[in-house]
């Protein structure tokens, strides 16, 4: 039986379960010429792991909450970390691609439980008033994973080899799944306020979101054909509006139509999910602008990311005293105007830009859109009553690491577009390509700023501890 430790001890448990999954996500990008040669097949077929890792996240993530509520938070925690871990050891045990790829399917399905069901644990144990810490706290692991996965992975494959990307989580895991059962409460709504699964809505906004990632990757891809994605997204707006009416009519629905009236909440929907497609897009051009253009190793331009983490990791220190002193509102339009900017200034790096310099703007951009991410984050639980806190936070981790996830589809999509624009080949795109597509990736970034000009002054006041100065008397 657990024993309940301090949310300390809880959210920090929470927040290694996350840098784990997410580590996972990107750590095999500098791994796949490795593992291509181990498959006896090309580099490129290896995009099948990664996709079919991101589908099954998407897909799964929005019946966390359900599952969760029914057997309980625990249990399901510690069943999702159980399922990573095994499936990490059967990844690094792959011999074929169809093997890989299975595991990796296998590998989804646990980190579609982990990473909604433990933010849940959290902000279940979490009183508003800490809503910003620990939520900042357990935000910056998963944004440092997608800057230092690059490098971590390409230091691994150099001196040991593809295996050990894996063979990494299983003490990690194991730890992980000791201490669940040692720390966290198995909370489950009660049995009279359970309901029947969600087919209707499930099963369209699992075909959207499949069609969606798999037409956006065949866009950013070198193949010349149009007709076969566009056609995919076609049928995947199609699927997600069957997908909204299914909701419409359903009390119990998946997409939780009824939060999405607060504008504190539809606010990190809409918006913020351009905001998070744009961040993740960087750590995946940037490092090809370092090899393609400037010349650079892998491994040394993946160390370049480690100033992202350096501005993520500083931030988290100061985000709760900027939200007291300026509030939500404030903060997401200026500092999303500056994180703008520092999307901008990566438009204007070249082979000649001294390197202090290229690492400062990291540095910049890492700390703007760490407070970012968590003034969005936190934001959007501030006004979900706690009997509802279950579907809010499915439905917004579905959102999330979909829109997480397509950076590097965006990414692609871009940076072929650019190439055309320029009237040279997308196999081989030119640092003028790079430019052009942080620029239409600054231009994503905005989508937050825009939507903040219609939140109220005090948009979560009680949880930033931000208070309007009095008028003055007349």
């Amino acid at each position: 039986m657990s024993q309940p430790r301090s949310p300390f001890f809880v959210t920090t448990l929470i927040a290694s379960a996350f840098f784990m999954e997410n580590l996972d996500g990107t750590i095999i990008a500098t791994a796949l010429p490795q593992m291509a040669r181990s498959f006896h097949v090309g580099a490129v077929n290896l995009n099948i792991g990664m996709t079919a890792y991101l589908l099954t996240l998407a897909v799964f993530i929005p019946v966390s909450g359900w599952v969760a509520d029914r057997f309980g938070a625990r249990t399901v925690f510690a069943s999702a970390i159980a399922v990573f871990t095994l499936a990490s050891l059967l990844c690094a045990a792959s011999h074929t691609l169809t093997q890989f790829t299975l595991t990796r399917i296998l590998q989804g399905m646990g980190g579609a439980m982990m990473v909604p069901v433990g933010r849940l644990i959290v902000l279940r144990a979490t009183p508003k008033a800490d809503l910003t810490r620990a939520i900042a706290y357990i935000s910056w692991p998963g944004l440092a994973a997608f800057v230092i996965g690059p490098p971590i992975g390409g230091f691994i494959t150099t001196y040991a080899s593809w295996h050990w990307i894996f063979l990494l989580n299983l003490p990690l895991g194991l730890a992980a799944f000791v201490l669940t059962l040692l720390w966290i409460e198995n909370t489950r709504t009660p049995l009279e306020d359970h309901h029947p699964f969600d087919w209707l809505t499930f099963l369209p906004a699992g075909i959207a979101s499949t069609t969606f990632v798999v037409a956006l990757e065949k866009l950013g891809g070198d193949a010349g054909h149009w007709h076969l994605p566009a056609s995919m997204l076609a049928f995947s707006l199609l699927s997600g509006a069957a997908a909204l009416l299914a909701a419409r009519h359903s009390p119990h629905s998946f997409i939780d139509l009824q939060s999405m009236r607060l504008k504190s909440f539809s606010l990190s929907v809409y918006g913020a999910s351009l905001f998070r497609i744009a961040v993740s897009v960087l750590p995946f051009l940037l490092p090809l602008m370092f090899q393609i253009s400037f010349g650079l190793s892998a491994f040394h331009s993946g160390l370049y990311l480690l100033a992202l983490f350096g501005g993520d990791f500083t931030m988290k220190s100061a985000v709760i005293q900027i939200l007291r002193r300026f509030g939500f509102r404030r903060i997401l339009i200026v500092n999303g105007l500056l994180t703008t900017l520092s999307f901008a200034l990566c438009a204007l790096l070249n082979p000649t830009t001294p390197p202090v310099l290229i690492a400062t703007i990291l540095f910049f951009h890492g700390a703007t859109r760490s407070m970012q991410f968590t003034a969005l984050t936190t934001l959007a639980y501030t006004e979900i009553p706690s009997e509802r806190m279950s579907r809010a936070n499915g439905f917004l981790s579905a959102v999330m690491q979909l829109s997480l996830g397509l950076g590097v589809a965006v990414g692609a999509l871009t940076l072929r577009a650019a190439a055309h624009l320029h009237g040279h080949s997308p196999s081989s795109p030119l640092l003028a390509d790079f430019h052009l597509a942080f620029l239409a990736v600054a231009v994503l970034s905005l989508g937050p700023v825009i939507d903040a000009l219609g939140l109220a002054h005090d948009a979560g006041a009680a949880t930033s501890g931000h208070t309007q100065p009095s008028p003055e008397p007349a």
